[in-house]
C-alpha cells in the first residue's frame, strides 16, 4: 500500500500567518460596515494601541487590501476602506465569524471586540 506524504498547503499557510496576526482580520471585519477613521477603529476595537493600529492599517495597505484617503480640510481627516481585494476576503471572514460563534466559547473574547 502506497501513502502520499501530507503536505500542507503554502496558501493557507501564508493565509493565516498574515490574518492570524493579531488584529489584520479583526480590521478587516471591522471595515466591511465601510470605510472608517483611524479614532473610529481605534474605538471599535478595544485593547488596541495607538501605534499597533497605525502598523496594522500600514501593512493592510501594503499589501492592498485596504486603502487609505485623505480628506482635506478643515478639518483634515484620513479615513481606510477596502479594496477589491480587501472585499474578496469578506466571505471568508464571514464563514470563520460563523463558525467561531457556533463552536468557539467566548471565554476571554479573543480579538478583543
Amino acid at each position: 500500500m502506497s501513502h502520499t506524504p501530507r503536505a500542507c498547503d503554502g496558501g493557507l499557510a501564508r493565509a493565516f500567518a498574515f490574518l492570524g496576526k493579531r488584529w489584520n482580520g479583526v480590521l478587516l471585519g471591522t471595515l466591511a460596515n465601510g470605510p472608517a477613521g483611524f479614532a473610529e477603529l481605534g474605538r471599535a476595537l478595544p485593547g488596541i494601541s495607538e501605534s499597533v493600529l497605525s502598523d496594522r492599517l500600514g501593512e493592510l495597505c501594503r499589501v492592498g487590501l485596504v486603502s487609505r484617503t485623505v480628506r482635506e480640510g478643515p478639518p483634515l481627516g484620513v479615513s481606510y476602506q477596502l479594496t477589491d481585494r480587501g472585499s474578496a476576503l469578506l466571505p471568508a471572514l464571514d464563514a470563520l465569524a460563523r463558525w467561531a460563534h457556533e463552536n468557539l466559547p467566548e471565554a476571554g473574547r479573543a480579538g478583543g471586540c
